[in-house]
């Protein structure tokens, strides 16, 4: 679901409050997103601009936001004209969903000169355009040829001509509802969903009047669930189901950081999910071959066999014979002998012992590979969930891991790849109200860190039992009942039985676990411990201050 103009309405005058404020760094965080970070009277503060085609927006952040080592051509452009410069106004056209910011700046020869930065948010037509003072265009975010679209081209040097306006009239205004139209058809900046909204407020008696009132005096932003799809909203959605209400930049942040941040994790730190999934295929593929070896290896006996009866029976004239049928001395059975039509009775004898004695020591071999295969299905079964759940940090440590594994070059894409810091894994650690810490990690490497360098001997720890996911460490020997459901629900959340419910978490003490030789990182075994039964509450979670999805 894209913002429509009445909630575009809502959000510029929030932004405009904010100005004059100096551009002081810009950066592409991702391909269809451009973070401003500015200084105005009040300090500084980030304006995010995304031309997402479901999640295009305009908004001021106080989210960290990650930035790629290399910016591209687009924001060097930015950076050439902008970095510096004053952004001392922003208009919304009408109640459309575009918007214009004006930028004042000294060119290189020290006058003042006027940019505009054109925003608009139209679904996937939304784009980022920077227009010179002559409306001629400087560049733009997405670059729309003449042979695309000839009667509006979006290229450098091109003359910008804006959205043509709709011939709607302004609700806020005029208010006057006509019958035999949609309320989307009368109003500019009204879209179905709102117009939805509407009709069923005004079913319960609400005006049409009242209602555009209480739009005009919000200032929060209401998410509710439609259809199994997050909705929202400047007005009260509880004619559709619950809602819940936020700050209005602080909802948006709600319903977007998380999804794009998978987006970012992606375009930033490479292909991981391509690198693990291929991998995850290919043991996977390789698995049933094992074991269909391994049941052959198994059955190496009855080689032996053949190899005694051939010299029991002193057959020695078998070339040109596929097989020959001889009688078990101890059954009394006929048994038919398989045979190399080019060897004779003797070799023939020679080639079963030699299989059998390939067999027999191909099945330590063949034992020994079909573990390494589960496990390596495990580990990057374990890994798609990790990533599933990670935040950039999480993932660049991944793809730490995977380079240390030999699993990705460390070379492919260096200088692309933004380096883990050297102070260790990002452990999330946070503090109950009863002074008692508690730690968790959300990858391998976070889970190693936790559990064998950070925890004392005498701190709890507890895990998802036959679930990947989270080690989860509570800083006390002896910690009080909500204590423990609080960090069971950690560990029950942050793991792919999230969302199953009374998920076993098992619970000891850091003493009792022990780390496998030779095993991947995070792994350890279990000494005594106990299992407590948890349904994972992410609301449980919100409100100790943990970003849950």
């Amino acid at each position: 679901m894209a913002l429509d103009g009445i909630l575009l309405h809502k959000i510029v005058p929030e932004i405009k409050a904010s100005f004059p404020a100096r551009i002081q760094k810009i950066y592409q965080i991702s391909d269809t997103e451009v973070l401003f970070q500015l200084h105005g009277s009040a300090g500084k503060f980030q304006m995010l601009i995304s031309c997402h085609s479901q999640y295009n927006r305009i908004l001021l952040t106080k989210r960290s936001y990650p930035t790629p080592d290399e910016p591209g051509n687009f924001v060097m452009v930015l950076r050439k004209y902008l970095e510096g410069a004053t952004l001392t106004d922003i208009v919304q056209a009408d109640l459309d969903r575009w918007c214009t910011l004006s930028i004042r700046r000294h060119n290189n020869l020290g006058d003042l000169e006027d940019l505009s930065l054109v925003v608009e948010l139209m679904g996937r037509y939304a784009n980022l355009i920077l227009v010179s003072k002559d409306q001629k265009i400087i560049d733009a975010m997405k670059r729309i040829p003449p042979f695309e679209n000839s009667r509006r081209t979006i290229q450098p040097g091109a003359d910008f001509h804006a959205t043509p306006a709709q011939e709607k009239r302004n609700p806020f205004t005029d208010p006057i509802i006509e019958s035999g139209k949609t309320l989307t058809q009368q109003f500019a900046g009204f879209s179905p969903f709102l117009s939805e909204i509407a009709e069923l407020r005004m079913s319960s008696g609400q005006s049409f009047s009242s209602f555009m009132k209480e739009i005009d005096d919000s200032n929060q932003l209401y998410i509710a669930n439609q259809n199994d799809e997050a909705v929202f909203h400047c007005v009260d959605l509880s004619c559709i189901g619950v809602c819940r209400s936020y700050p209005l930049f602080e909802g948006f942040d709600v319903l977007y950081y998380h999804k794009e941040e998978k987006a970012r994790i992606k375009e930033i730190s490479g292909d991981i999910y391509h690198v693990v999934t291929r991998a995850l295929k290919h043991e996977k593929q390789k698995l049933p071959r094992l074991l269909k070896e391994y049941d052959e290896a198994k059955d190496c006996d009855r080689w032996n066999k053949y190899g005694e009866l051939l010299y029991s029976w002193n057959v020695s004239d078998t070339k040109g014979q596929r097989s020959i049928t001889l009688q078990d001395y101890e059954t009394g059975k006929d048994i038919e002998v398989p045979l190399d039509p080019k060897l004779d009775g003797k070799k023939n004898a020679q080639r079963c012992y030699a299989k059998y004695g390939k067999l027999k020591k191909g099945q330590t071999y063949l034992s020994e590979q079909i573990r390494i295969c589960e496990n390596e299905i495990a580990y990057f079964e374990g890994l798609i969930e990790q990533l599933d759940q990670a935040d950039f940090d999480t993932a660049s440590e991944i793809r730490e891991e995977l380079i240390k594994g030999g699993y990705i070059d460390a070379h492919k894409n260096s200088r692309k790849r933004k380096r883990v810091k050297d102070n260790g894994p990002h452990i999330t650690t946070i503090e109950t109200p009863e002074g008692i810490s508690i730690s968790f990690g959300r990858n391998n490497l976070q889970n190693e860190a936790l559990t064998f360098h950070h925890a004392r001997k005498t701190d709890t720890w507890l895990h998802a039992k036959d679930y990947h996911g989270a080690h989860v460490v509570i800083h006390d020997p002896n910690p009080d009942e909500a204590t423990l459901r609080l960090a069971a629900n950690i560990a029950a959340y942050f793991s792919n039985g999230r969302s199953s419910s009374s998920v076993p978490v098992n619970w000891c003490a850091v003493s009792s676990l022990k780390k496998i030789p030779g095993a991947k990182p995070g792994m350890v075994q279990l000494g005594s411990y106990r299992t407590i039964y948890i349904d994972p509450d992410p609301e449980l979670l919100a409100a100790a201050g943990i970003a849950v999805d």
